[in-house]
């Protein structure tokens, strides 16, 4: 029996699996559940919480972490637990436990995704047997790079949603002097997810924008800020929230079409994380587009490749599991 799992900022998504010589697939999971991460001061306690409730025994172990995974051990910068570590896990649940990085996950759960679970933003010119890329906001930026190795996709796993944020106008200039009066880095995971939603509605409030008294109360009482910040903009009921959400869209797409380059993902760019598919409309209303394929001399390039967004949620733990049945599954 294998266990997988994509472990969120948010929330943690575990499932039992048969082995593949069972007849067992990626999306064909058992006793399947999700826990809220910061309920619990540890991965190992929402293993043990899980584990108890199923009263199955896993063989082996994949587990998707949001954070970068180095000798079997991961931090989680948006997570505040101790280092996640393989070794230790594996001892407390009795089976060898495997850790890829979340938007590696992801990236192995591609392809096991239906067509209607994809939503085509730009329909491009893809070139086969070209690499392809993968960035996802949520709870923090994830980012991955696809190599094409000759008969896949292969997740490069990357930390480059923490690289440096690069303003492009004049109000980002002042965004980014706004955010160094409060951190000594300012990444890109700071503004692209969803406290960085927040974080652009505080900026534009700050910087002069009126901030009605009813607004500021709905916000105050609003268990999930960005949340509510996204719903207000989409509905029209609040020009700073609309304001909020075309910056946030805007730098999005900008630092979409930065990792496109980098990867010359000219097979497609996948959209991920949580926010996207909740965002539909304001992602297709030009504004990411814009920004995306704003490359100066190489615009075209950027034009040409096809974007695509993720609409089934459970892309990491499908790719935990197909990596357990799969990949660990053939080293026996």
């Amino acid at each position: 029996m294998i266990l997988a799992g994509d472990i969120g900022g948010t929330k943690s998504l575990l499932a039992f699996y048969e082995p593949a010589a069972a007849g067992g697939g990626p999306r064909k999971s058992i006793d399947e559940r999700s826990l809220p991460s910061r309920k619990y001061p540890n991965l190992a306690d929402v293993l043990r919480e899980f584990l108890t409730a199923t009263k199955k025994k896993p063989t082996r172990a994949c587990l998707a972490v949001p954070g970068p995974v180095v000798e079997r051990r991961s931090i989680t910068p948006n997570l505040p637990w101790p280092a996640v570590d393989a070794r230790e896990l594996s001892e407390i649940i009795g089976a060898e436990v495997t850790l890829l990085n979340d938007l590696e996950a992801t990236g192995y759960g591609i392809p096991t995704l239906r067509d209607d679970e994809l939503s085509c933003l730009n329909e491009g010119k893809p070139q086969a047997s070209a690499n392809a890329a993968l960035i996802a906001p949520g709870t923090g930026l994830g980012e991955c790079i696809l190599f094409w190795d000759g008969q896949m996709h292969r997740p490069s796993a990357s930390e480059g949603g923490h690289a440096t944020f690069a303003p492009r106008n004049e109000i980002e200039i002042g965004l980014l002097r706004y955010l160094l009066r409060q951190f000594d880095h300012v990444s890109n995971d700071r503004i692209i997810s969803g406290q960085g939603l927040v974080t652009l509605y505080n900026f534009l409030r700050d910087s002069g924008s009126a901030e009605p008294a009813w607004l500021r109360a709905e916000l105050a009482q609003a268990g999930d800020p960005a949340a509510a910040i996204s719903r207000l903009a989409l509905e029209g009921r609040s020009e700073l929230c609309v304001r909020a959400l075309d910056l946030w869209v805007a730098a999005f797409g900008a630092e979409a079409g930065n990792l496109a380059l980098k990867a010359l993902a000219t097979f497609g760019v996948y959209l991920g994380g949580g926010i996207a598919p909740k965002i539909l409309p304001k992602l297709t209303d030009g504004t990411f587009l814009t920004a995306f394929r704003h490359k100066g001399r190489l615009s075209p390039l950027v034009e040409a490749m096809p974007v695509r967004i993720i609409l089934n949620d459970k892309a990491a733990l499908y790719g935990a599991a197909r990596y357990a049945l799969q990949e660990l599954g053939a080293r026996g």
